[in-house]
This record gives structure tokens, C-alpha cells and sequence, in this order.
């Protein structure tokens, strides 16, 4: 089988001058620069760019994690490109891959070698560009990936704790393409390979430009609709005024018809033109059966494993977007709230060719996406889904427009098992427990939500299923956009009947964040007794970290939820963020004077009594482990999910 051959140099993009010799090239058409070390993946956003602008015949160089201290020769020694620079941060927001959630600086970068850390600056898109522009004046530099993604337009860096303009300002770039890349490149390159100016290009879809309206007009396109939000400039002075702007960007983010947004910034306008429709079936199997080596560049081969390759070497990504709309969570901002789904036959010959692998040892660490079960699931009626601006399509119920059968997927976990070289496959992404829940998921047919269930607790998972109820105060949870924890308790029953009947001796491992917009001391609380009644002493648990395009993140920095403007209560010192935090360890003997001084205090005896019993004792679920405690090392979602995002690429979440 094809990939059982030894890989020649040319199997991946060039990445050196040698390297673009071998190929016998005078002149390269596109130099991309990423953050990332180099892993010819569908996985990895760079990867995927890349092999996207090969196939429209375009001859690609990547220049990996190019050196940004030294005198800037890996910015030059490509030379200049024929059409345009290309410039991302990677997999990840380089200050997620940088900070923990309290600041500090990490001990390693997952997207590295040896999980080295020092080789991605921070904003590396903006440091990137910049470099560009100042050396190459004259090349067009274009900007994508979740960093750029997320930053399109005002937001609140946690970071520099400061409010900031469209990265399109301080990247000095000429173009951003958001969201998943491939619709607006091709456009891209449709037009400059006809001859059309880069500076020309003012309205592709799903792409942001400045525009100085004093010096030119902004294009007329029919059928295409305005809306302006506040500036730049009345967001610094206002907070409210921020707030509200991203009720108009959420919503037009997630529409299937949506309105061109401008924004003033400084003397210029920013124009973010609408998204293109969510990509179809064969498209998005088009993106993945491009000729990946699946492998990190053989110039890595003595400087160690890259982490984040290890973790998704024998994984599948069948879907893409997540309708979930969690107010914490960037995945609808980026990969869109509908589903794009790959087709049978694009996922298992994808399969085919890890089985084929020469290291492959016959178990898929991963059949998933954002979230696992959201496979093929879309709209009964595509004229109401025309119409929705909902950010949601599960919260606070369930449309009853969403068709949310299991069945195609459970029929895809079969048809993959089948393979021969198939031992066993897993689900390592996140599951949404909620929908496998009659009682919440009331159009569904209970009996296939079984089935599915028992399909992925009998043959897919390792010993331990991980969902995401996230806490257990049902204020909280409606902010977060999630459904109430009675549900969390009605899906262990089911778990736990499973369980016995199957004789499976399986373990549930439920997330949860701290210290998120509306949680108080209280709640975590009752989030510590009610999950210790449960028999659970948590193991993953996470510190809630704003990033910019996420409801929460605008409640944080504002103080105001953007869809009512109403004061939303937000823990945002160092000192309520870990108290909060320190219930998720109430065992723990340093915390337990605290936690009885507090709940003392607050007259919640009650809890107490829950928490630290006289007697000690507590009944504890089987298999329980010791609780990592994540609050100074939080990732984002995806990475706890054991996914990687694609730059327009998924690793990349929930935050």
C-alpha cells in the first residue's frame, strides 16, 4: 500500500532553498510562514493551506517557525513570492500556547519538537507580517489561522489586559482570511491568476480589508447587506459600547445570509465580508484526500516527537463547525455553527491509508470532531436554517428543526471496525452528553440514542468516557449556554445501567471551569458537594481563560452580557479566581480550614456537612484518580478533547 513506501524529500511542501531546487523551480508562487513546526497533516491548518494552494497548481514553500531574534534571514532567504506572503500563528492563539491561564509562561509548546518551548513569539501573525512589510513592501501579505480568525475585529486581549483594534491593524497586513480557508482561497487565486490586482480584491467572501474610505469606495455587491458597528475608537472609551458590539458579530457569524460588518478604525474602515456557505460534502472530502504525508518534515528527525502529532498520529476529524454555541468556546466563531460533514467513503480511505502505516499498530486513537456525535446532523427544513440567527441549536433546548440522529454515526463506527487492520477505534473527542438524553433530546428516538450510546461505550472508549457538563449551577450553565446539570445525573443512569448490564467497568469523567462569568464562591460550593455526592473527585478540571470572540470573554472584560447589556457578576482577580478554583479540592488537607472559614462565613453549613464531613468517609466512583489540578496550566478544549484543531484547522476550542 502506498503508504508503506520510504517517503522521498519532494512528498512535502519545500521548506528550504535546497529544497525548492530539488523541484526544479525558479520562482515560488506563495511563501507561507507558521508557527508551527512543519506536519504534512489534515490536522494542522498550515498543512492544509498549503496543499490546498498545490492544488490549484501553485508552486508552496512553508518556512516553519521562522527565527524572529536573529537577523531575519529565514523572512528572506525564499526570496519573493510571485502572488502573495502567507503568514499564521498556527494550530493555536500563539498566547494560549504561550500563557497559562494565570499568565505564566508554559514549560512547552505542543506544535514543537520536543515539545521545546521559545520558537513561537507572541502575536506571532502580527510579528510575522510586520517583518514581511517592512522587508517586502511591494508583496501583498495575507493572514489566516485561528489567531487571525479570532481577532478580526475589536477584542479583548487577556494577555496585555487591553482592549485591541482588528489584527488587520497591527499586523499591517493587506488581507485576513477567517474561518476555514479553502472557499476564499480559491477565489483568491482564481482572480490573481486572472490577472486581477491583489489590491483589488475588496470583496471576497470570508475575508477582511481595510478600506480608506477618503480614498476609495467601498464596492457595491449586490444581494449584499451593511451593518455598522460601533469604532474602534468608542469601544476604548466605553466598555457597554463594546458589549454590544458582539451581538451583531455572533449573529452574523453564524448566519447562513449574512450582512457585510464595517467598523471604524482609526481613518480607516474595516470591511469583514460575509461568510461563504458551509462547505458541502464534496469539498470538505476534497480538503482532506489531498496527498498528505501524514508525517512532521524529515528535518524534525533528530530533534524529537512533536506532542500535538503524537497525540493525533491515528486519529480521523470526520466533521468540522460544532452548533453547540457554548458562550466559552470560539469553534462556531471559527469553523461556523453548521456541520460539514466528510462522506463514508472519504473517512475510511483516509482510514485505509493509516492502516497502512509502517508503526500503525491497528488502534484509531480518535473518530471525531469538535464535538464527537455531531456527525451529519444539519436542518429538516434548510429554509428555517436560512432564516436562524440563533447562536445556539441546542441551547436553551434543542430545535426542533435539528435532526440529531445518531444513527449515520453509528453506522460509520461499524463500517470502520470492519477494516480489516482495525483492532479497535476510539472516541477521544468530547462527547455531548446532553443529546444522548431523552428527557432533553426530545425529538430523537430514544432507542437509537441507546444504541448509540452502548455502541460507543462497548466498543470505542478505554476505560474512561469523558463529557463536559462544566458546573452545576443552572444560572451559570444558562450563561454558558449549556443545559442544566439534572441532565448530567440523567445520562449517568444510563451510563451506569450500561455499565452493569455489559459488565464494562467503565469510568465517567465529567469537565468543568472555574471562575466563569456568573460563578460565585457559592457555586462552586455546591459544584464541590454535589459531584463529591456523586462519587466523583474530579480529575479535570480547568480555570475558565478569556479569549478574544467568545460571549464570555466580552463579560469578563466588560462586566455586561452583550445580548441583554445587563451587569454580569465575573471573578476576575487573582484571588477569587483561585478560591474559586480551590473547591475543586476539597480533599486536599492544605484547603479544608479554608473551605470550612469560608462556607462558615456564607452560612452554608449545609455544604459543609456535604464537603467535610465529621466522619470523613465518602463513597468514592471506582477507578477514581488523583485530580490534576489544571488552574495555572488550562488548555483550551480542543486540546483536552485529544484533538487537534486545523488552522483553519481545530485545535483550537473552547476556551
Amino acid at each position: 500500500m502506498e503508504n508503506t513506501k520510504k517517503h522521498q524529500l519532494t512528498d512535502w511542501l519545500p521548506t528550504t532553498n535546497k529544497e525548492v531546487k530539488i523541484r526544479g523551480w525558479e520562482e515560488l508562487d506563495v511563501i507561507l510562514f507558521s508557527g508551527d513546526a512543519y506536519v504534512d497533516h489534515p490536522s494542522f491548518g498550515p498543512a492544509v493551506i498549503g496543499r490546498i494552494l498545490e492544488s490549484y497548481g501553485l508552486r508552496v514553500a512553508i518556512v516553519p517557525q521562522p527565527s524572529v531574534t536573529d537577523n531575519l534571514q529565514d523572512f528572506e532567504k525564499l526570496g519573493k513570492p510571485r502572488l502573495f506572503f502567507a503568514a499564521t500563528g498556527g494550530c493555536m492563539d500563539p498566547m494560549v500556547s504561550n500563557y497559562t491561564a494565570s499568565k505564566k509562561r508554559r514549560d512547552k509548546d505542543a506544535y514543537t519538537p520536543n515539545g521545546d518551548k521559545g520558537f513561537r513569539p507572541d502575536y506571532a501573525t502580527s510579528v510575522y507580517s510586520k517583518i514581511l512589510k517592512e522587508k517586502f513592501p511591494d508583496v501583498p501579505v495575507l493572514i489566516g489561522g485561528i489567531e487571525a480568525s479570532l481577532r478580526r475585529v475589536t477584542h479583548y486581549d487577556y494577555w496585555s489586559d487591553q482592549l485591541l483594534p482588528s489584527i488587520l491593524e497591527t499586523s499591517k497586513a493587506d488581507m485576513l482570511v477567517y474561518g476555514m480557508g479553502e472557499q476564499p482561497l480559491r477565489e483568491i487565486v482564481e482572480l490573481l491568476q486572472k490577472g486581477v490586482p491583489f489590491s483589488s480584491l475588496k470583496n471576497i467572501k470570508q475575508t477582511a480589508v481595510f478600506i480608506n474610505q477618503q480614498e476609495e469606495k467601498l464596492p457595491v455587491v449586490n444581494g449584499w447587506e451593511d451593518v455598522t458597528i460601533n469604532s474602534h475608537e468608542a469601544c476604548l472609551k466605553d466598555k457597554k459600547t463594546f458589549a454590544s458590539n458582539f451581538k451583531v458579530i455572533e449573529q452574523e457569524s453564524n448566519k447562513l445570509k449574512a450582512r457585510r460588518i464595517l467598523q471604524r478604525v482609526g481613518e480607516n474602515t474595516l470591511v469583514i465580508n460575509p461568510p461563504f456557505p458551509t462547505m458541502t460534502e464534496k469539498e470538505i472530502d476534497g480538503s482532506f484526500d489531498l496527498p498528505f504525508t501524514r508525517l512532521p518534515h524529515p528535518k524534525y528527525d533528530k530533534r524529537g516527537p512533536i506532542p500535538a502529532f503524537e497525540m493525533i498520529k491515528f486519529s480521523i476529524n470526520i466533521h468540522r463547525g460544532c452548533f453547540g454555541g457554548c458562550s466559552f468556546c470560539t469553534i462556531s466563531a471559527h469553523q461556523g455553527k453548521f456541520i460539514a460533514s466528510r462522506s463514508k467513503e472519504s473517512v475510511l480511505k483516509e482510514i485505509d491509508k493509516v492502516a497502512n502505516m509502517p508503526d500503525f499498530k491497528g488502534y484509531l486513537s480518535d473518530i471525531g470532531g469538535p464535538s464527537a456525535n455531531m456527525y451529519q446532523m444539519k436542518g429538516k427544513v434548510q429554509s428555517i436554517c436560512d432564516k436562524c440567527v440563533a447562536p445556539s441549536c441546542i441551547s436553551p433546548v434543542i430545535c426542533s428543526n435539528l435532526d440529531t440522529s445518531h444513527k449515520p454515526l453509528t453506522e460509520l463506527y461499524q463500517a470502520v471496525d470492519k477494516h480489516p487492520k482495525i483492532k479497535k477505534s476510539f472516541i477521544g473527542s468530547g462527547i455531548r452528553h446532553d443529546m444522548l438524553v431523552p428527557e432533553f433530546n426530545k425529538n430523537a428516538d430514544p432507542k437509537e440514542l441507546d444504541a448509540y450510546t452502548e455502541e460507543v461505550m462497548t466498543k470505542h472508549v478505554s476505560g474512561r468516557l469523558k463529557v463536559a457538563p462544566e458546573h452545576t449551577s443552572d444560572p451559570v450553565l444558562k450563561l454558558m449556554r449549556k443545559p442544566s446539570f439534572k441532565y448530567f445525573h440523567m445520562f449517568k443512569e444510563r451510563f451506569d445501567k450500561i455499565n452493569i448490564k455489559k459488565k464494562l467497568n467503565l469510568q465517567l469523567i465529567p469537565y468543568f471551569i472555574s471562575s466563569h462569568p456568573a460563578s460565585e464562591v457559592e457555586d462552586m460550593a455546591n459544584l464541590a458537594a454535589e459531584t463529591k455526592d456523586m462519587g466523583f473527585q474530579l480529575e479535570q478540571v480547568q480555570g475558565f481563560t478569556p479569549t478574544p470572540m467568545t460571549v464570555a470573554t466580552v463579560i469578563y472584560y466588560s462586566g455586561y452580557h452583550p445580548y441583554t447589556l445587563k451587569p454580569t457578576k465575573t471573578p476576575k482577580t487573582k484571588k477569587e479566581r483561585e478560591d474559586q478554583h480551590k473547591f475543586f479540592f476539597w480533599y486536599k488537607k492544605e484547603n479544608k480550614d479554608w473551605i470550612r472559614n469560608t462556607l462558615n462565613k456564607v452560612g452554608r453549613q449545609d455544604l459543609l456537612k456535604v464537603l467535610l464531613p465529621e466522619s470523613g468517609s465518602w463513597k468514592k466512583n471506582k477507578n477514581a484518580q488523583e485530580t490534576k489540578n489544571t488552574f495555572d496550566d488550562a488548555v483550551p478544549f480542543n486540546r483536552r478533547k485529544k484533538k487537534v484543531s486545523r488552522t483553519s484547522s481545530k485545535k483550537r476550542r473552547r476556551n
